[in-house]
């Protein structure tokens, strides 16, 4: 980041950034049990939901979903003896679907890890917060060669937080993606940006949010998500432009803009906490 002119970044926390950080590692506010899919550990459920909506239920064919005890802890088992992991969580994430209880339907794809770290399948994205999985995010912060920084306000039918800022790019790690695949895609989708255009590229950091999500309904959702972001200097001349509909515009702000916009609470969680980030990088 050698060539940019840094952004002048008030030199104390702001008054919001302390309950931010508290916000970003928040307990669910229901109670929790553990979810296991063929005998592995991969995310959660609320304790009691699915048996009060029918969902354990509705699964069909030979998929069972119990209530067990492992280790002396209460859990959730979804079995089967001739349906891997992605069949069995695509089952119930479909009955999630169908009872009202996930997030907004999207298509895609993320990875399920076991908690050793192993991949053992993929579940709809739309699905992740009520199952309590951890996904991960990439987000970019572009900086233009005078110190200026480039922000994005997310589309009016935007499932969270329509018409909230963003920062220039800001998105989630699909089931085929690597770390470094998801932020080229992420940039040309939501910015029309090339990595190979972008100069001074780095990782910047990583934030861990651990907190309540509003997917599913009735405190159903906990996000567990780990957010890479990286900064990089976009070339002079250069503008972002949306190629996927999920942008209302882009704007170039100086640092002061971007520290009154996070006081009035305009940015989205997720972003106002990698600008802090950002923030006490460059100082």
């Amino acid at each position: 980041m050698s060539s940019v002119s840094p952004p002048q970044f008030a030199p104390q926390p702001p008054s919001w950034l302390a309950a931010a950080r508290t916000a970003m590692q928040s307990p669910p506010r229901k109670p929790r049990l553990p979810l296991w899919v063929n005998g592995q550990a991969v995310g959660s459920l609320v304790e009691h939901f699915l048996i009060e909506t029918g969902i354990a239920g509705r699964l069909g064919g030979d998929a069972l979903l119990s209530k067990r005890e492992r280790s002396g802890t209460a859990v959730w088992l979804l079995e089967s003896p001739t349906q891997n992991a992605t069949a069995l969580m695509g089952r119930l994430a479909d009955a999630l679907r169908d009872a009202g209880r996930s997030g907004p339907w999207r298509n895609e794809q993320l990875a399920v890890q076991a908690v050793d770290g192993s991949r053992i399948g993929t579940v709809e994205r739309g699905a992740v917060r009520v199952l309590g999985i951890a996904t991960l995010a990439v987000h970019l912060v572009g900086v233009a060669p005078d110190g200026r920084l480039w922000v994005q306000q997310r589309a009016a039918n935007k499932a969270n937080y329509p018409l909230h800022w963003d920062t220039l790019m800001g998105g989630m790690v699909s089931a085929q993606d690597s770390l470094e695949q998801a932020l080229a895609r992420e940039t040309w989708e939501e910015a029309g940006l090339q990595i190979a255009d972008l100069q001074g590229l780095r990782h910047g950091g990583v934030l861990r949010f651990r907190q309540p999500d509003s997917d599913g309904g009735d405190d159903l959702g906990y996000m567990y998500e780990d957010i890479h972001w990286y900064a990089a200097t976009v070339p002079e001349g250069t503008e972002p432009r949306n190629q996927d509909g999920e942008v209302a515009q882009f704007a170039l702000w100086q640092a002061g803009e971007v520290q009154q916009q996070l006081a009035q609470a305009r940015f989205t969680p997720e972003a106002a906490l990698v600008w802090a980030g950002f923030a006490d990088w460059m100082t």
